[in-house]
């Protein structure tokens, strides 16, 4: 099997055989590289190849083709087959080892229509680090989905989740039909690097969510919560957007000086609040896109959205991180 020596732009490298994503190879030389899904559905992880030969490992339809011509790939889909120099530099943080462990149900609760929170409970032996805004990937009968944490420590081995139910979801009908305490999973995880980015150059920080996307916002918000050195002076905005008022499940509650919290609808007639998209609404808000960070979460349309609307306005590119739900 050849290994071909992959470069960054800070001088790192790496070995990635022929049969390994770029991606892979380096979280496994424990280098951090942006990534989300890991089967090229969206492109947390897209990086440009300043140098040498790739292959795609599957077909993947993400990417524009102007992103393609100018030669940007998306590291989770892409093996090498010669030597490799990327137009990226690394996270500059140790990423917590993924693992994969056995857990309970704790406990189910409807907290809206179609949604309920999932408490799982680990082994006491199990020491689960993770990022706040980290998601897990439960295992059951051969298939994985992923779900992000919404919380940012792992308190008596406890980890909890918001799951909507989907029609037609692969693991839906189990949610809410069939799970019951003590049902024993599998998970693995903490997976992806949707996390908080202190940057002494932002001041404002915007938080963009739909649905179950405010998880890993609300994981994000309790960290600041406990350590709000993290984000003193800086400005803070959540708007969060549903279709009813029924989809704002959660009140975030915070003691964070300069915190603005706009919940968005589109389909509620009663509503004296925001109506729109919560991209749009933030458009409108007095927020200085030049000196901020957004952090966005949620459908993956609002995130193109958003990412395209936004660096319009001269948020600048480095600045926007995001994990789609695809």
């Amino acid at each position: 099997m050849a290994t071909h020596t992959i470069h960054l732009k800070n001088s790192k490298t790496y070995t990635c055989e022929e049969n390994t994503s770029l991606l892979q190879a380096a979280l496994d030389s424990g280098i951090a590289l942006e990534y989300s899904c890991l089967n090229a559905r969206c492109s947390s992880c897209r990086v440009k190849i300043l140098e040498g030969e790739v292959e795609n490992l599957q077909d993947e339809q993400v990417l524009t083709a102007e992103e393609k011509a100018a030669g940007y790939v998306l590291s989770c889909n892409v093996v090498p087959r010669s030597e490799v120099v990327l137009d990226v530099e690394d996270l500059a943080v140790t990423l917590p080892k993924p693992q994969v462990t056995p857990c309970k149900i704790n406990s189910i609760t409807a907290i809206a229509p179609h949604i309920v929170e999932v408490v799982l409970r680990l082994p006491p032996k199990v020491d689960f680090q993770f990022l706040a805004g980290q998601y897990i990937d439960i295992i059951r009968n051969g298939h994985k989905r992923s779900y992000s944490i919404n919380h940012s420590q792992c308190e008596g081995n406890e980890l909890k989740l918001f799951i909507r139910n989907y029609e037609g979801g692969l693991f839906s009908q189990y949610w809410f039909n069939e799970a019951k305490t003590n049902d024993l999973l599998r998970m693995e995880g903490p997976l992806g690097t949707f996390f908080y980015r202190n940057n002494p150059a932002c001041e404002e920080i915007v938080l963009l969510a739909t649905g179950t996307g405010i998880a890993p916002i609300k994981a994000i918000l309790n960290q600041w919560q406990q350590q709000p050195e993290q984000v003193k002076g800086k400005k803070i905005w959540l708007l969060w957007g549903g279709r009813k008022k029924e989809d704002l499940f959660w009140q975030p509650e915070t003691t964070l000086t300069n915190f603005t919290y706009i919940p968005v609808l589109t389909r509620e007639d009663q509503w004296q609040g925001a109506k729109g998209y919560v991209q749009e609404i933030a458009l409108q808000q007095p927020i200085h896109w030049q000196k901020a960070q957004v952090y966005a979460c949620g459908s993956k349309l609002m995130i193109q959205s958003a990412q395209k609307l936004l660096t319009q306005q001269g948020l600048k590119e480095e600045n926007f991180f995001s994990d789609a739900f695809v």
